[in-house]
């Protein structure tokens, strides 16, 4: 009997795509062999095989567009030399290359794409058994009188992969969503550096490496408290506010894009508690070793984006379902006055502009002012 390979219920994300097959037609597999991996806007993940035998068909090739509960193939009893045969009939089925799926039965991506050019599955040439994304876009290029794939000189051209097609339209589509609006604050970063250099030592020992970032964490989870809609969701019938601040920090994946752990109930953990789960998703993220569950549910997000140089960036996209997002701009010594005695000094402290981009069907100018307010403090009055 057939066992199923499906795409889990429990998947985080806009839209997912078959990535890669692990495994080939009529290989032999164990239960929890990694068979084929998918990818979101948001994670690559893995998935296994739930019983032993042979993977028999594969339903759905790289780049085709699934969600949670596609079949994506089949794992059989039997020999490979048995199965070769019954992968051979689907695309055999396809009829030199022509996709006969009918369009209601393909993934919504697809039925979209096919629509916007008005198009019929069984107009667009497949390389494969199935229609895929790639097929529809090669086929409206070729269309249109130009050579899909080939740059004009002097032009380099660089295929998107599908985690960063994924992320252009996650973001895209939070932009049609939700109306943005920035506010900007100032940080002296005084009280944070010195804790730091005080305890950084204690932390290392502890397996937890002392970021600037484990300090904002804190400080968005102290913030909650006086804007607690900076933690809320925007529904047609009314908002949600969160008890729980699960925080999702921006980590770069050098030219593949960006990717978002969560910090969970974050208004539950010491500074110490947050920063060993900073350094463990941190490096779990940058080694593509990210579950599921580590982006899932997050309720507000921070972009540090200052690490790459840049001062203030607005607006900065709001990771949807959320209602705003933090931006820590590039710390850098500045002059600033300070009061002292009744009398006004210019002195030298180490400073960064902060933003809140918020959802402004959720949040008002006062709530968001009020939250960058709280912020501000806390990492100001850190204490020793």
């Amino acid at each position: 009997m057939a066992v199923d390979i499906v795409v889990p219920a429990e998947q985080e994300g806009t839209t997912a795509v078959v990535k890669n097959w692990l495994k080939k037609v009529g290989e032999r597999v164990s239960v929890n062999d990694p068979v084929v991996e998918i990818e979101t806007d948001k994670v690559a993940v893995e998935i296994a095989a739930t019983a032993d035998g042979v993977l028999s068909e594969i339903l759905l090739d790289s780049g085709a567009e699934v969600e949670p509960g596609t079949v994506l193939g089949r794992i059989a009893g039997g020999v490979a030399a048995t199965v070769e045969t019954k992968r051979e009939a689907p695309a055999a089925r396809a009829s030199a290359g022509v996709a006969r799926v009918a369009s209601d039965q393909l993934p919504p991506g697809i039925r979209r794409m096919l629509a916007e050019h008005g198009l019929e599955a069984g107009d667009v040439p497949t390389k494969g058994a199935r229609l895929t994304r790639e097929d529809v876009q090669s086929f409206v290029v070729a269309r249109a009188g130009a050579a899909p794939g080939v740059a004009p000189a002097g032009v380099t051209r660089v295929p998107h992969d599908s985690m960063r097609k994924r992320i252009a339209e996650h973001l895209s589509q939070s932009v049609r969503m939700a109306p943005h609006v920035t506010a900007v604050f100032e940080a002296d970063f005084s009280a944070i550096i010195a804790h730091r250099n005080a305890h950084k030592g204690a932390f290392d020992k502890a397996g937890a490496n002392l970021t600037f970032t484990a300090y904002f964490v804190a400080a968005c989870a102290a913030a909650m408290k006086v804007a607690p809609a900076v933690n809320g969701r925007w529904f047609d019938d009314c908002t949600e506010i969160y008890d729980d601040v699960n925080i999702g920090i921006g980590t770069a994946l050098g030219e593949k894009g960006l990717i978002v752990p969560v910090i969970h109930k974050a208004q539950t953990l010491s500074l110490l508690d947050i920063a060993k789960q900073l350094t463990d998703l941190t490096e779990r993220a940058r080694g593509g070793k990210l579950s599921p569950a580590d982006v899932r549910d997050g309720t507000f997000s921070i972009s540090n984006h200052g690490v790459s140089g840049s001062l203030i960036a607005s607006p900065i996209i709001i990771n949807q379902p959320q209602s705003a997002i933090l931006g820590v701009g590039k710390l850098e010594k500045r002059a600033v006055v300070r009061e002292a005695g009744g009398t006004d000094k210019v002195e030298i402290r180490p400073m960064a502009y902060v933003s809140l981009t918020i959802d402004h069907r959720v949040i008002d100018a006062f709530q968001t002012n009020a939250w960058l307010t709280r912020f501000v403090e806390t990492l100001e009055t850190w204490g020793p």
